[in-house]
């Protein structure tokens, strides 16, 4: 004999289970939206110099355009920054410490700069580039890397490449 609560369990646990297959499947509807974000490196400022130490301090710009019909966060932005073609260092945008409220929010069709600041040496890198930037002259930037971008449902890693 069946106890009377066996049926009710079974048809819970059937429910439970759908209900996530029901969430899992709306969150990868997202993936498409989340995938259609884009990222252009903006403008490259050099905003201090420590000629006794050989560093600078440059202000990276990045735009980030959200086409999608999803509201996104940008939690990181991890990159290699390019001069003239020569890399001049690593640096990486993050807002992971921040809870995804209070994060920017990149409504559909909007697109909002994200700035970093990157230090540099000229040990680290070709003497004549740093001398180039450092002294004001014009400069060709670019930048690869990878971009996080999450929705409530969803994360995805997009790869960027911004040389000429």
């Amino acid at each position: 004999m069946n106890p009377p609560g066996r049926p009710i369990l079974f048809l819970a646990i059937i429910g439970l289970l759908a209900m996530m297959g029901g969430i899992v499947y709306y969150a990868s509807l997202d993936n498409d939206d989340l995938s259609m974000a884009t990222i252009e490196l903006g403008e490259v400022e050099l905003i201090d110099v420590n000629s006794i130490e050989n560093r600078a301090i440059l202000k990276v710009t990045f735009l980030v355009a959200n086409p999608g019909d999803v509201t996104v966060t940008v939690p990181v932005i991890s990159y290699q920054l390019y001069a003239d073609g020569s890399e001049i260092g690593s640096g990486a945008y993050s807002t992971e410490d921040v809870a995804m409220p209070g994060r920017a929010a990149f409504y559909p069709d909007a697109e909002i700069p994200l700035k970093n600041k990157l230090t540099i040496v000229m040990s680290e890198m070709n003497e004549t580039v740093y001398n180039k930037i450092v002294s004001g002259q014009v400069i060709q930037y670019a930048a690869t890397g990878q971009m996080t971008v999450e929705s409530a449902w969803s994360i995805v890693e997009l790869d960027f490449d911004t040389r000429s």
